[in-house]
């Protein structure tokens, strides 16, 4: 039976801690557990509440005010399964630092593959959308980050924000020029590290998703009355209850052209409202674009909550000012293709650590490790005496859920 040896226990202890510096990204999002049976008999689908809104009302007597609160749920997957697998010959074993070598080689592209997932879903996903017309300039960038979160409600604490290299690095720039400043300044003159900026915690990314530039073209609203209404279930007509996911609606629209995923817009007249206040800010609400299309029906995010249907749930979620009108103009914000620069609350992004069973004594030794954020890592090691080569895996599994897309958001520069 294969066995793990004291110099790879040791190496696997290394790789661990190595692997667990490299989670810059995920380690600034929420984690939540789950018990391996309950996500097996529920095929790995938890559903996750999202926040409450209170809703207050004026005067002493509230006797026609008293309502039930809807509970919104998202559901949360182990979507990502993902394995580093590699073969060693009994000669090359001779050289130990071969087998630790590929086993950083793995951590690092296991790391690199769960940040990528956490910026990817908040790239894709976040519907506070700030489109600049110029390159990244600095801090009146990360101040517009600042100032759509605030007049959307969002808490003013635990904010990030990672930015692809070359926008960072433009920030950087703007920022060593500042002679004024202490501190900052030479950190970036000399690191290009910009560091805690208008309340965010900013990260460079050596990878970032690259938005396409939208190619529809004379978009508009089709239909009336296209408000939405959350409802925390749904019954089917044979009398079942089922949790709804509220975070999608699907529009009618009219288009030349295909709008594609992550496409983000405004309509014309939909006004962003402060979410606890339910003031308007004066600022277009922007979407995302989540299934896309030519003429006919998209899916987007967030729902367009108007109140106008006025149920108790409209009035704790309304997220716009006024319902879009049929033949709405939709204009598209990204207009130019460009590097997407994501920023969260860390509590609107989830990060769910999985578990594989792998049993022990079945030929293959295994090896687990848990870093403090809950993810676990499984080695394995295999001997074939066919061909005196080792196999060897490390292997992970999460998932990466976005409890509240308008608690995340996304920065594109030159969009002209």
């Amino acid at each position: 039976m294969s066995d793990f040896s004291k110099e790879e226990r040791v190496a696997f202890e290394d790789i661990l801690e190595g692997f667990e510096d490299a989670l810059v990204i995920s380690r600034n999002v929420s984690k939540y557990n789950v018990e391996d049976t309950m996500s097996e008999r529920a095929n790995d689908i938890i559903w996750r509440p999202m926040p409450y809104i209170g809703v207050t009302y004026d005067g002493t007597d509230q006797t026609a005010n008293f309502q039930d609160y809807t509970q919104l749920s998202v559901p949360a997957t182990l979507g990502y399964e993902k394995s580093f697998p590699w073969i060693m010959t009994a000669k090359e074993l001779r050289d130990k630092l071969q087998e630790k070598r590929l086993g950083e080689a793995g951590y690092q592209k296991l790391a690199s593959d769960i940040n990528v997932a956490v910026t990817n879903v908040a790239s894709l996903q976040g519907t506070l959308v700030v489109d600049v017309a110029t390159a990244a300039t600095g801090f009146d960038d990360i101040a517009e980050f600042e100032a759509i979160m605030n007049e959307s409600g969002v808490p003013q604490m635990n904010r990030y924000a990672a930015l692809s290299t070359r926008d960072y690095n433009n920030m950087a720039s703007n920022l060593a020029d500042r002679g004024t400043v202490q501190g900052k300044v030479q950190t970036a003159y000399e690191k290009a590290r910009i560091g805690q900026l208008a309340s965010f915690d900013t990260y460079k990314l050596d990878y970032a998703y690259r938005l396409a530039a939208g190619t529809a073209t004379g978009i508009t609203v089709n239909g009336a009355n296209q408000y939405y209404t959350p409802q925390a279930t749904s019954t089917a007509a044979t009398g079942e209850t089922s949790n709804v996911d509220n975070r999608y609606q699907t529009l009618a629209i009219a288009a030349t052209g295909t709008l594609a995923a992550g496409d983000c817009f405004t309509i014309a007249d939909v006004y962003n409202v402060h979410q606890v206040t339910k003031q308007s800010t004066g600022q277009l609400k922007t979407f995302r674009v989540i299934t896309g299309g030519g003429t006919g029906n998209i899916v987007i995010s967030p729902a367009i909550i108007s109140g106008d249907g006025g149920t108790d749930a409209e009035l704790q979620y309304q997220n716009v000012d006024s319902t879009p009108a049929n033949g709405a103009t939709i204009t598209l914000l990204n207009i130019a293709a460009a590097y997407v620069n994501p920023f969260w609350y860390r509590d609107s992004i989830e990060i769910r650590p999985g578990r594989y069973a792998v049993p022990t004594g079945s030929g293959a030794a295994v090896m687990r490790g848990t870093t403090d954020n809950g993810l676990e890592v499984v080695w394995q090691k295999f001997y074939d005496i066919n061909t005196m080569k080792i196999k060897y895996r490390l292997d992970c599994t999460f998932g990466v859920t976005c409890l509240a897309p308008e608690m995340t958001g996304i920065g594109i520069f030159s969009q002209t």
